[in-house]
């Protein structure tokens, strides 16, 4: 393993990270997770602290974290930010140079609701505290982008297909309403399937359409790495020999791009209304689920991965996702691992 200086680096999309940083985090990653299971884990982060501020919920991204600083020795502490000043005004300039004179790491969770669907807000937000903390900014969640979960997901598919480049990787929009999901985790899975040299294909209906300019970075990635980008709105024939499918709803590009930023201004009332018609939509497309039967056309070898939660019944079926293909929970338990890595470069030093 060559040693990549990553100390005190933020991480708020893997896009900003070179090929050589993201390989040294992964293979760092993965021999923590060996290390983890013969119980040999270094106090690499010992007596230092990860703040983790949280203005969404979470199920996975704060119990991975807390169990990754945990492992190595460390501390995270979880900060609703219902329970800080800052909902009061207070600047993140000043809890950002607050929090680097307690602790040596700052984790931002924010998108959805946290910025009334506004899209860019959230990550605004996080390279807000980035441009101020001089303690390594981790974001672990924004409207745009979802970097941790993007590294856990590369590593996963490295476990599951050692010779992974050029394997097909369907990321299917599913129906999921009423729940309406930004894109952070769709778009960075796009960057880093490419960015690894995958043959990634889009499905969505019509209109659900992603960020142009995120589209083209996945599409330079995949020139830049021999792989592909595909967009495909016949999610069965996109399904076709797949090795793998992610099937996940997300927002409309209208709502996202216009309805949205529109109704926050107006208030309340308004986004009440934007979100009911966006549901409508989406009701359009309920078929848009993986069921049984679609595995029968993908490849042999071939594994169902999700971010979670997964709506069942609406996104995909039980017996899919409880079935021998589903990778979910293996895919969910690399999220600690992931962080692990994560963590120890960022905020550990020489590995």
């Amino acid at each position: 393993m060559t040693y990549v200086d990553l100390l005190g680096k933020d991480l708020i999309t893997t896009q900003e990270w070179t090929r050589e940083e993201l390989d040294f985090t992964l293979e760092v990653a993965k021999d923590l997770k060996r290390r983890y299971y013969t119980g040999n884990l270094p106090e690499i982060l010992k007596n230092k602290t990860f703040f983790m501020l949280f203005y969404n919920t979470s199920t996975r991204t704060r119990a991975s974290f807390e169990a990754a600083m945990t492992a190595l020795g460390g501390h995270a502490q979880f900060i609703d930010i219902s329970t800080t000043r800052a909902g009061e005004g207070e600047a993140p300039k000043d809890i950002a140079r607050m929090y680097e004179r307690y602790g040596h790491g700052l984790g931002i969770r924010i998108l959805e609701n946290a910025v009334d669907y506004v899209y860019g807000r959230g990550n605004a937000v996080v390279r807000e505290y980035a441009k101020w903390a001089k303690i390594p900014v981790i974001n672990m969640a924004d409207d745009m982008f979802h970097p941790a979960q993007g590294l856990t997901d590369i590593m996963t598919v490295q476990e599951k297909f050692p010779r992974y480049e050029n394997k097909k990787y369907v990321i299917m929009w599913a129906y999921a309403a009423p729940s309406l999901r930004s894109w952070c985790s769709i778009q960075e899975e796009m960057l880093i399937m490419t960015r690894y040299g995958l043959d990634v294909v889009l499905a969505y209906p019509p209109g659900f359409d992603l960020d142009p300019k995120i589209v083209e970075w996945a599409k330079q990635n995949a020139d830049q790495y021999g792989g592909s980008l595909e967009i495909s709105h016949d999610y069965k024939e996109a399904l076709e020999g797949a090795h793998i499918v992610f099937p996940r709803g997300w927002a409309s590009h209208k709502f996202v791009m216009e309805i949205a930023p529109k109704a926050a201004k107006e208030g309340p009332d308004a986004m009440k209304a934007a979100k009911a018609k966006e549901i409508e939509l989406h009701n359009k497309y309920k078929d848009w689920r993986l069921t049984m039967d679609l595995l029968d056309i993908m490849a042999k070898n071939k594994i169902i991965m999700h971010v979670m939660p997964v709506f069942r019944g609406r996104e995909a079926d039980d017996e899919v996702m409880d079935s021998e293909y589903s990778a979910i929970i293996d895919q969910a338990e690399n999220r600690l691992h992931a962080q692990m890595g994560i963590l120890a470069v960022t905020m550990g030093g020489k590995y």
